[in-house]
Parts: structure tokens; sequence; C-alpha cells
């Protein structure tokens, strides 16, 4: 049965959803968007009460499809809406090449409407051509970017798919991740002494220099071929003439290790410590758990039924370690076997992001593949 994406619908949907705010926590309006969509192709859509969990003004879409043809097995596909900062008034820009991309002072906000607007249009042509298939799940969840909390808040048991495809990834099609680090935050707070900078300053305790003392002597960065580390936040001070009494320190650890892991953040947590020592002062280090780790193997039957969409296709398929997490985090350690399918986004988290279109109708063809092995 011949199914095909439309580029053209393909690439104004995008536009579309990229022109929609929906920084984390702030996904009303894409939501609203996508379940008028989805209902129009005969989904029955629900939304869950995640946005009231964590403080948010939208929870996770959920949509069903009952099956057309009950031999074919459950499909489960999820992408994320949420983008990240700054994601208000995206301008995309199209280039000579075809290419879509950030306008210079926003994100594009391909990670993740690159994943959301392929699982959409692979969706419609399944409705419109008619393709046969058994019981579809689709979940498009909310506040990916600030720690998963919309997969974290998805109640998971009354889906029946017995895997799950995650459509955030970048290029080249036909890549699917299979493993990703556990993730530890760490909140410090260095409490030094006030005092002024030009009448007394030996009187007071600097906390920013606690802070820089600590950082100059971590371990950070690439630490090894499953671990990194970074310190990315950094608040303190009131004013120049004042000799700061408080700092903020934002960092995290991820490793595909636990005991890696727990090296790493002793280590850093050590270096607060010893720092507060050395210059008289106070450290509090709060410690969060964003995600734990995964590996789905190659012979699960979610790689197994990837392998043979990407065959038909005739693509390689690629399966790759990531550094970084998803929403695939969450399902595979609440029981669900999930992999990330790369859906084309280049260059996420910065105002050089972009995506081709050619990757969107690949990634499309991708997705109508998986119904049809």
């Amino acid at each position: 049965m011949e199914a095909h994406p439309c580029r053209q619908r393909l690439i104004e949907t995008f536009l579309d959803l990229v022109r929609i705010d929906s920084e984390s926590l702030q996904e009303r309006e894409i939501q609203d968007y996508l379940r008028r969509q989805l209902e129009a192709i005969g989904f029955q859509v629900e939304e869950d009460d995640a946005g009231r969990r964590i403080g948010g003004n939208a929870g996770n879409l959920i949509a069903r499809w009952p099956a057309t043809d009950p031999r074919r097995p459950p499909l489960f596909f999820n992408a994320h809406v949420d983008t990240v900062k700054p994601g208000k008034g995206v301008r995309p820009q199209i280039l000579e090449d075809g290419t879509i991309a950030a306008g210079g002072d926003t994100v594009l906000g391909g990670d993740d409407k690159a994943g959301v607007v392929v699982l959409l249009e692979a969706l419609r042509v399944v409705h419109e051509s008619g393709l046969p298939h058994g019981i579809v799940e689709v979940v498009y969840t909310v506040a990916e970017e600030i720690g998963l909390l919309g997969a974290k808040a998805l109640d998971l048991s009354s889906f029946q798919a017995p895997y799950a495809f995650v459509l955030d990834g970048g290029t080249p099609i036909g890549k699917a991740t299979l493993a990703a680090p556990s993730h530890i935050n760490l909140s410090v707070r260095l409490r030094g002494k006030a005092a002024h900078a030009g009448v007394r300053p030996e009187a007071g305790i600097n906390a920013i220099q606690m802070a820089a003392t600590a950082i100059a002597s971590m371990r950070l960065g690439r630490i090894d071929e499953e671990t990194t580390a970074n310190v990315g936040i950094i608040q303190g001070g009131t004013a120049t003439n004042i000799v700061p009494e408080w700092v903020e320190v934002r960092a995290e650890a991820r490793s595909h290790s636990e005991a890696k892991l727990r090296r790493q953040i002793a280590h850093m947590r050590r270096q607060f410590e010893e720092a507060a020592y050395r210059w008289g002062g106070q450290v509090e280090i709060r410690e969060e758990r964003v995600y734990h780790a995964f590996r789905v193997s190659q012979r699960a039957q979610v790689c197994r039924h990837f392998r043979a969409a990407c065959r038909r296709l005739g693509l390689n398929p690629l399966f790759a370690v990531s550094g970084g997490g998803s929403d695939a985090n969450i399902f595979n350690e609440r029981g669900l076997p999930a992999i990330v399918i790369s859906c084309g986004q280049q260059n996420v988290h910065t105002f050089q992001e972009r995506v081709h279109p050619d990757d969107l109708v690949k990634a499309v063809e991708l997705v109508l593949a998986l119904f049809q092995v």
C-alpha cells in the first residue's frame, strides 16, 4: 500500500510549530494545537494532570487509535513539546539550501518539534492512506527539558504496547540511541561573611572566592568515555563594594557507570567542602537524581523492529550511545523498553539550531516503515 509524506505540508506544519511558544511549563498553546490535529484524524485524545503536578500550564497529551488490523502489534510513540530557553518569539529562517534555521536570537525549537512534526505527519499519512495498523498509542510529553518531568508524571499502566519509540534525536536518519547515562544535579550554597570591600575587606570572607577555589580544583568536562561533569550556573554577590556573603552554584555529573557517577559526585562535593573549610566559610549541598541510566540490547524486540524498518527503506541501522537524557530514560526505568530515533535536529540548544526538510521527510518515511514491518 502506497504511503508517502506530503513534503510541503510537513514543512508548513513544522514552521507553525516552531512559531508557537512552548518553553518548559508553558506548553498550553502547542498542546491545544496538537489536540485539534489528532482529533481531526480520528484519535481519542486526553490530557493528564502532569501540568498541575509539576507547576506547568499543560499536561501530557495522550492519544489512541484502535487497531484496524488486530494481527499487528501495538505501537507506542513519544515526542516532547517543550523547548529550552530562549524559545519565545521564534522567527524561523529558510536558507538557500532549504534548511530551516533559528533567527539568531532564540533557539529554533527543533528539539523536539522535529520529532513532534515527524510523528504528526506520519500519523496523517497512515490515516489518509488507510495503512493497516494495530493499536497506536501516542504521548506528547511536557517539561522534558527541565528534568523529564512530564514523563515522570505519566501513568504508564494503561498502555498496551510492549516497547516505545521516542522521536527525539539528530542525524543521520536511521540512527537510534539505545543507551544513555544516569544524571545527578548538585545545588550548592556557599556562605562567607559580608564586609566593606574598600574599608575592611580583611573582615570579610568572600563566598565567590570560595566557589572559585572549589571549581578550579575540580575535575570537569569529559572525565572518561562514560562520564562527564559540568558547573553551569553561578549566582551571588550584591555589589562590587561588598565582600560577597553567599554564592549559589549549580553543577551536574553524568555517567553510564553508577560507580563512576558516585565517585565523581563525591569528588565534587569534597572540593566544595574543602574550599569552605579553607576560607572559614560554610557550605550546604543538595543532591538530586534526575534520571537513571538505561541500555537496551540490540537483540531486544524494539531494536529488531527498528532494524527491519530501516532495511525496508534501504538504510543501514546505526545504534548509538548518548551522553544526554530523554524520556526514554524514564520509560526504561519503569519497565517499558524504549529507544530514541533520530529526526534531523542539528545544533540543538543553540542559536545555530537547524533542521533540513530532507531529514524530516526521511524520518517520516522511517516511522511509516515501523507501521509496515
